[in-house]
């Protein structure tokens, strides 16, 4: 530990002390949180504007740590009348959407040092609630607490460019393996493996304890096999400034910019024109460090207001999380 803090400084101790989260894209990228996805087919697909960047974004530590979380996100849109996305093999608009979606995340750091280099994985299981409800009644409303698809990132690595500059680089991937029907609303599961190749920077400012993360992912869909629907690529910048204080107390802003890279193909995709589609959303983050029984401990709160979109459901998410390190 204390080769750590010369070598790094007072800001690897601070985020050695608050668990050093790694982002693991994609999000989630971090905590591996990405439920939402709305330009997807269903409309719900994987990642929420703002959700996917953490503390110490491009940081992974030297230690040999498990790192474990407990993440849970709130998510309440609508998709407008005017606007429409493909879901239950057909096309229709003015849905409502309520998700709750909790997700247990593990992450292992290897203690192994390879010219600048560290290295960790991640794996992670979630669970969500879904409430999908139309407008005007064209489809049934549908409501299910499922299993949604679970996630690994083998590799992440992570390079320290100076004392206080560091990159993330890698590859998260989602698996079919979520509740998924074709014909409902209601779906946790996306029927599609995803790979999102994932870089995360991270600048720290000791004198003035600020830190700058940026994440960057996109994302690769494969073909959904029951309704030959094949996602386009979807771009996800998210971005995070926090101001620390003692006690272990930070504040800060998050924002986030998801954008469909191109037009879906195949199943109905030709009756929506691709929906391509676009959010943007920004808000409030407090995170706190500390230790409870020598264990480390970090949690968080954030909230983001989408407060544009289009070809997309438009509303606001609230992130809880937390996490301890064991050594």
């Amino acid at each position: 530990m204390k080769n750590i803090i010369q070598h790094f400084g007072r800001p690897m101790r601070d985020a050695r002390r608050a668990g050093m989260k790694v982002t693991l894209a994609a999000g989630i990228a971090g905590l591996g949180i990405a439920p939402l996805a709305h330009a997807t087919e269903g409309g719900v697909g994987r990642p929420i504007t703002g959700m996917q960047v953490t503390p110490y974004a491009g940081v992974v530590p030297p230690t040999s740590d498990w790192i474990v979380s407990l993440s849970t996100i709130y998510y309440q849109g609508s998709l407008g009348k005017s606007k429409t996305v493909p879901i239950a093999g057909t096309v229709t608009a003015g849905l409502d959407y309520q998700i709750v979606y909790s997700i247990a995340n593990a992450i292992k750091t290897w203690g192994i040092t390879a010219g600048g280099w560290n290295f960790a994985s991640s794996f992670g299981v979630p669970v969500q609630y879904t409430n999908a409800s139309s407008f005007h009644g064209v489809l049934p409303d549908d409501h299910a607490t499922q299993f949604a698809d679970i996630f690994f990132t083998p590799v992440v690595a992570g390079y320290h460019l100076t004392k206080t500059d560091h990159v993330a680089l890698s590859v998260q991937i989602y698996a079919p393996t979520g509740a998924y029907n074709p014909d409902r609303l209601a779906n946790a599961g996306q029927n599609t493996w995803t790979f999102t190749p994932t870089v995360s920077y991270t600048k720290l400012f000791p004198a003035q304890e600020i830190e700058l993360s940026v994440n960057y992912g996109v994302e690769f869909y494969t073909t959904n096999n029951d309704t030959h629907y094949h996602n386009a690529p979807i771009s996800v910048l998210d971005l995070l400034a926090l101001k620390r204080f003692k006690g272990g107390w930070g504040v800060g802003v998050v924002g986030g910019w998801i954008q469909q890279l191109g037009a879906d193909s195949g199943g109905v995709a030709d009756l929506t024109d691709g929906t391509r589609g676009h959010s943007l959303g920004v808000g409030p983050i407090v995170t706190w460090s500390g230790a409870i029984d020598k264990t480390p401990v970090s949690a968080s709160l954030r909230w983001v207001n989408e407060f544009e979109a289009q070809a997309r459901p438009k509303g606001n998410a609230v992130l809880l999380s937390v996490s301890a390190t064991f050594q």
